[in-house]
């Protein structure tokens, strides 16, 4: 009998182990955490106003309702957006993250000998939109294209300003002048919209920045925006040429707007963040707002993202060797 019972033993023995191997997963999946389980913050190293600010505010109220949690947008400008990126991963929360311009960080090997953060401590989330980036100068200047300004600033060597506010733009503005033998003196700024301020009283004369701060001045009439440097025609601003339109090629560079976390923020869910935000970007209504702003839809997944930040950091580099700048060590 002891015999016969222990093949049956054995048969529940493994039944009952090969249970608790088909349950396991199933209470481990359960006991996964949910993202998000409290409140979302945006870090943004611009004011309040621009593009990506009101991006980030459109976006955070239709994100709060689909995942149930509190999504805060917090403006942390200054310190050429060291202080907001340094806060996001000193935070290093999955639940605190960079919604930013990649033009604010991808020139930061150029612009200092030594960087308070690790670039690759920052991992893609989600590409969100392409910004329209606009080279501005005031009205008042009766200046209509790229042409004219190069021809007016050549006809007066270091009597032009131009904004700096520092970044991918900056540097793009400042390799231009270089290639077409510009001299234009160098105005800086910590903060694009009082940039856009001193352009519309004439203080300086040029400024490259995104069109959605620029927007009110044009329409007031104080600004008028010569180019755009993305590398596509903007339908929203079918009479603006691009700078390749224009003739100037030196003035081309995208703007590339995503969100960023901490580098060990897990695939799955940078995935799925990413997949919340293209479902978002494809209501008609966010579209619409967006475009009047400036802005261009254009989502990506966490691959798609970290691809279009290593062709813009490739196209900042090109700068650098045009101005003859030497990158920080990594």
């Amino acid at each position: 009998m002891r015999n016969l019972l222990r093949p049956v033993s054995a048969f529940l023995a493994f039944g009952f182990a090969a249970l608790v191997a088909a349950v396991a997963p199933s209470a481990a999946q359960a006991q996964a955490p949910v993202w998000p389980d409290r409140a979302v913050k945006f870090v943004i190293p611009l004011g309040p106003g621009a593009g990506v600010d009101i991006t980030a505010r459109l976006l955070a109220d239709k994100l709060s309702a689909k995942w149930g949690q509190p999504v805060v947008v917090e403006n942390r400008p200054g310190g050429d957006s060291f202080v907001a990126i340094t806060g996001v991963l000193s935070a290093n929360d999955t639940h605190v993250l960079l919604f930013a311009p990649a033009s604010t960080f991808t020139a930061h090997p150029l612009l200092h000998e030594k960087l308070p953060y690790n670039p690759k401590d920052l991992t893609p989330i989600a590409r969100v939109t392409n910004t329209l980036i606009a080279l501005g100068v005031p009205t008042e200047i009766g200046v209509s294209t790229v042409k004219e300004l190069v021809e007016k600033t050549k006809a007066q060597p270091n009597k032009l300003n131009y904004a700096s506010v520092t970044g991918a733009n900056d540097l793009l503005f400042a390799a231009f002048l270089k290639t077409e033998k510009l001299e234009m003196a160098k105005v800086p700024y910590k903060d694009p919209v009082t940039a856009i301020n001193d352009l519309s009283e004439n203080r300086i004369q040029a400024f490259v920045g995104a069109y959605a701060i620029m927007r009110p001045r044009v329409q007031a009439g104080k600004v008028k925006v010569i180019a755009l440097t993305n590398a596509e025609h903007a339908q929203a601003l079918n009479d603006i040429p691009t700078a390749r339109e224009a003739g100037f090629t030196s003035l081309e560079l995208d703007g590339l707007v995503g969100l960023l976390g901490p580098k060990d923020m897990p695939l799955a869910m940078r995935e799925k963040i990413a997949a919340d935000i293209k479902q978002v970007l494809s209501d008609p209504e966010i579209n619409a707002k967006l475009a009047a702003t400036g802005q261009v839809v254009n989502p990506g997944t966490p691959k798609e993202f970290e691809a279009a930040l290593n062709e813009q950091s490739g196209k900042v580099a090109d700068i650098g060797r045009i101005l003859g700048i030497k990158a920080a060590a990594q």
